[in-house]
């Protein structure tokens, strides 16, 4: 009789789950305590997948010999604690994928920067010619990939959802972007416990594999002293000569016995967090043995994913930029030091306990007008007032765009750089940038067609 395998929620982790433990032949049952999106039932009807949905039936999930949950779901959750009680083990997606991976895993964590990093790193790997799947926490999920089609790597954002449960996952590279506060709600308010969380990641790691890790960042460094790590360290910086830093000029390597230079402007990111994310990305190609020519040309061809410091449009000499991605002041930072102003710089949503004192320098340096963009916007006006010549409220995204429009001069810079949630007027931050887009191009389109009728 074959081993039963639950699988506790069926979005794209719990599905993928649910296919790999099938080609695997296990017995498998899939609950999910929420309604099932109709792409993920028919996959599992098509594999002959047993599910249910809007709740879970105890007696269907305790008799299984493992369980696999969805990163999302908390220990706390009653079902959880039952299984435990049980003696059942339990597992996530990513602890249960890495079992039947057969080629090598480069995989990205920190609070900021995961996705930019993780698609460079595989673009970079993909445009030389290597046989490379993306997954994790962009893209599909990593049960699904193994799956499908073998390859020689897998390039994997992991987030700290996925970390937790894992025990013997093993990347031969990992990369650790950054840890600043973040789902502290999930970790008991406990920072420590989240940094735990994220260093996890070389948990399992070993001699012959490399950890890059940015050494700037105070809680990493400070962290990588106290605790033993294994894997060969490999620091980017943006201050001190390491493996891979940046002079002022150009970003230097010196990995894995190839060594260069070049310039941000020869690539197609800018900014300072973008600095960091590319000596990473770069550092773990040549870790995989990508050459430099081939990354030199990777760097030029690289398209990030929207909302990310997008630049959606330049209308009258303004340029449009959508970065609704920056959901926390610690993203906003990197936003505001992408550009030298002047800005007009659009915020709000819902709060997040921000401290804006993190980022008002900056904001007083480079920033004339906010425009705040939400439902209850006094926290962020109290924090800037008299400290930008003028500030706006709209709650719609047209009105949003000529507002901006209207206040700006030939030479600014638009920037949609939240600093919160979205969920106060959309279904997250993705419609939001579509939304914020979509106004933008239709602005664009009406002054084109404004000006020619004048000629």
């Amino acid at each position: 009789m074959s081993k039963r395998v639950v699988i506790l929620g069926a979005g794209e982790s719990g599905t993928g789950a649910a296919i790999l433990a099938k080609a695997k032949g296990f017995d498998v049952f899939v609950s999910d305590y929420g309604a099932i999106k109709e792409q993920y039932k028919a996959e599992l009807q098509q594999h002959q997948i047993p599910f249910e949905e809007n709740g879970h039936t105890y007696d269907a999930i305790l008799n299984a010999s493992l369980i696999i949950k969805s990163p999302g779901i908390a220990e706390k959750v009653e079902i959880i604690k039952k299984a435990r009680a049980a003696g059942i083990e339990i597992i996530d997606e990513l602890e249960f994928a890495y079992q039947y991976i057969q080629g090598r895993v480069i995989a990205i964590t920190g609070t900021n920067g995961k996705t930019t990093t993780t698609l460079l790193t595989y673009h970079l790997l993909q445009s030389a010619g290597w046989k490379v799947a993306l997954a994790g926490n962009v893209g599909e999920s990593l049960a699904r990939k193994v799956a499908t089609e073998k390859h020689d790597w897998y390039v994997v954002e992991i987030s700290s959802f996925q970390l937790d449960g894992t025990k013997t996952f093993r990347p031969a590279v990992g990369i650790l972007l950054n840890i600043t506060p973040d789902h502290l709600d999930r970790y008991e308010y406990q920072m420590q416990n989240y940094i735990n969380s994220k260093f996890q990641l070389v948990q399992s790691m070993q001699s012959s594999d490399h950890f890059i890790y940015y050494s700037d960042d105070a809680v990493v460094s400070n962290e990588v002293k106290h605790k033993l790590i294994a894997p060969q360290q490999v620091k980017v910086s943006l201050q001190a000569k390491t493996d891979a830093y940046f002079d002022g000029v150009k970003m230097n390597f010196s990995v894995n016995g190839v060594s260069f230079g070049i310039a941000q402007s020869e690539t197609t990111l800018k900014g300072p967090h973008n600095l960091i994310n590319s000596l990473s990305a770069v550092s773990a190609a040549l870790l995989a043995g990508v050459s430099e020519q081939a990354i030199r040309q990777g760097l030029k061809t690289f398209v990030n994913a929207p909302h990310r410091l997008e630049s959606v449009a330049v209308i009258n000499g303004v340029e449009f930029v959508n970065d609704s991605k920056a959901t926390n002041v610690d993203s906003v930072v990197y936003g505001l030091g992408s550009y030298q102003g002047p800005l007009i710089w659009i915020a709000g949503g819902i709060d997040k306990g921000n401290d804006y004192t993190l980022i008002e320098e900056q904001v007083k340096n480079k920033v004339r007008v906010l425009i705040c963009l939400g439902k209850d916007n006094e926290k962020l006006k109290k924090a800037f007032d008299g400290k930008v010549k003028e500030i706006y409220e709209t709650q719609s995204v047209k009105e949003l765009a000529l507002l901006a429009l209207r206040v700006s001069k030939m030479g600014d810079v638009v920037l949609l750089s939240p600093a919160c949630a979205s969920f106060d007027l959309f279904k997250n931050y993705e419609d939001r940038g579509a939304q914020f887009r979509q106004a933008v191009l239709e602005l664009s389109e009406s002054v084109k067609r404004s000006q020619k009728s004048e000629v």
